[in-house]
């Protein structure tokens, strides 16, 4: 299962950005979905994760200005960022685990999207 993320770029400090991530490949199910960000010299951190019932949790950090939603039709996760400050910069990794469809029936999966770069900057 192969996930693709898009919709970085540059923004300036208080505005907004939404990321989406679609995962393709032979699919059987999804179950968490998320968003993890690194930052220049920093560990890779969690930012927000979305079950498969739809709840949904976030980093301290970004409660309140981030939101994360799914489309279960389009196996695809998103990202709402709003308000952002420039500590926010970060590269951006969608992550997904399921299940994929094999000849023989079903396995795990767990995927890593190729990040996407969010610079906050005036």
């Amino acid at each position: 299962v192969q996930l693709q993320a898009s919709g970085g770029g540059l923004v300036q400090p208080g505005g907004s950005l939404r990321l989406s991530c679609a995962a393709s490949g032979s699919i059987f199910s999804i179950n968490g979905m998320g968003w993890y960000r690194q930052a220049p010299g920093k560990q890779r951190e969690l930012v927000a994760a979305i079950s498969s019932g739809g709840s949904a949790n976030y980093a301290d950090s970004v409660k309140g200005r981030f939101t994360i939603s799914r489309d279960n039709s389009k196996n695809t996760v998103y990202l709402e960022m709003s308000s952002l400050k420039p500590e926010d910069t970060a590269v951006y990794y969608c992550q997904m685990d399921g299940r994929s469809s094999t000849s023989w029936g079903t396995r795990r999966f767990d995927s890593w999207g190729q990040g996407t770069l969010v610079t906050v900057s005036s």
